[in-house]
């Protein structure tokens, strides 16, 4: 329910980011927001403890937000406080995002590999990804995993390629127990 209420109000964050024309500036802050609740989980702690008290809670926010943010954002995290629904910020922050992100045709991609990526090999996905699901731009997150052998497994989303040695080798595996 949660994360339904999150989409709801990311999108309504995203429509009066619209309307301000303040798309870029709100990114940057819901950005900002998700980073430092990833790197500090007790602040998504207390913002989904229904025992600290509310004001607590806003005041939390102002102090660790309040100059490096704008104005929509603060009446935006001021707002959910007040509702009770501080705790699903941090799910709204990723929501809008995500989001912004298919408004600017913006995809991301994981690619796994048995070596790291070339500037060639990241140029190569770049335009296969661009190509395929018609994407204005692809953001690339690289993991090495030398258990691959060679290759690579391209994530986008819920689909995945496959290209990795590993893979075809389990693959023929599986034909010969047939």
């Amino acid at each position: 329910m949660s994360s339904k209420a999150a989409a709801r109000y990311a999108k309504s964050l995203i429509d009066l980011s619209l309307e301000q024309n303040a798309l870029e500036e709100l990114r940057k802050d819901m950005q900002l927001f998700e980073e430092v609740v990833d790197h500090n989980s007790e602040l998504e702690a207390i913002l989904k403890n229904p025992i600290v008290p509310l004001d607590k809670k806003a005041g939390i926010l102002r102090d660790t937000f309040g100059n490096h943010v704008h104005e929509v954002t603060k009446s935006f995290f001021k707002l959910s406080v007040s509702k009770g629904r501080a705790g699903i910020l941090f799910e709204t922050a990723k929501q809008f995002i995500a989001q912004y992100q298919s408004i600017k045709g913006i995809v991301k991609a994981e690619v796994t590999s048995a070596i790291a990526l070339t500037d060639a090999n990241r140029a190569e996905i770049t335009a296969l990804v661009k190509k395929e699901l018609g994407a204005k731009e692809v953001l690339i997150a690289e993991k090495v995993d030398e258990k691959l052998i060679g290759g690579f497994i391209l994530k986008v989303g819920d689909k995945q390629f496959d290209a990795s040695i590993a893979g075809g080798l389990n693959k023929l595996k599986k034909e010969f127990a047939q």
